[in-house]
C-alpha cells in the first residue's frame, strides 16, 4: 500500500491535471474530492493540496501507477471536452509517460478509448493493455 506522501502526490499530480485549462471545474472538483476521500485524505488537505501543489513522487508499484493512469483517464473524460480533447490527451500521454508507463500502452489506451461510451475505458480492459506490454 502507498503512504501519504505517495497520496498527496497522487493527489496533487491529479489537481495539476485539473488545472491544465486553468480552472478546475465543478464536476472535477467534486471527482477530486472523491478521490481524496478513496485516498483517505482530509478535504482540508485536499483544499490546500489545490493552492500548494507537492512534488511528484514516483510510485515504485507498477498497479499502483496502472490504477493513477486510470484515474487520469477518467478525469479527462469526465466532462466529455470535445473541443479540448487534443490537449487533454497530449498531457495524458506525457503524465503516463512520467509515470514510467510504457508509450504502447498508453497509446493503445488513448486509441482504444475512442470505441468506449464517454471514451472511458473500463478497468479491466486497461489493466490487460499494460499486462501484455509489461511482460
Amino acid at each position: 500500500m502507498i503512504n501519504r506522501v505517495e497520496k498527496l502526490s497522487l493527489l496533487s499530480e491529479m489537481i495539476a491535471f485539473a488545472k491544465y485549462d486553468k480552472d478546475i471545474k465543478h464536476i472535477e472538483y467534486n471527482f477530486l474530492l472523491g478521490v481524496a476521500k478513496q485516498l483517505e485524505i482530509s478535504r482540508e488537505d485536499f483544499d490546500y493540496l489545490i493552492e500548494h501543489p507537492i512534488n511528484y513522487i514516483h510510485l515504485k508499484s507498477h498497479s499502483e501507477r496502472i490504477v493513477q493512469f486510470h484515474r487520469l483517464v477518467l478525469l479527462m473524460n469526465i466532462e466529455n471536452q470535445a473541443d479540448n480533447n487534443s490537449k487533454g490527451v497530449i498531457k495524458l500521454y506525457n503524465f503516463g509517460l512520467r509515470m514510467g508507463l510504457s508509450h504502447e500502452s498508453i497509446t493503445k489506451v488513448l486509441y482504444l478509448m475512442e470505441s468506449f461510451p464517454n471514451k472511458i475505458v473500463p478497468p479491466d480492459v486497461l489493466i490487460d493493455i499494460f499486462k501484455t506490454q509489461y511482460n
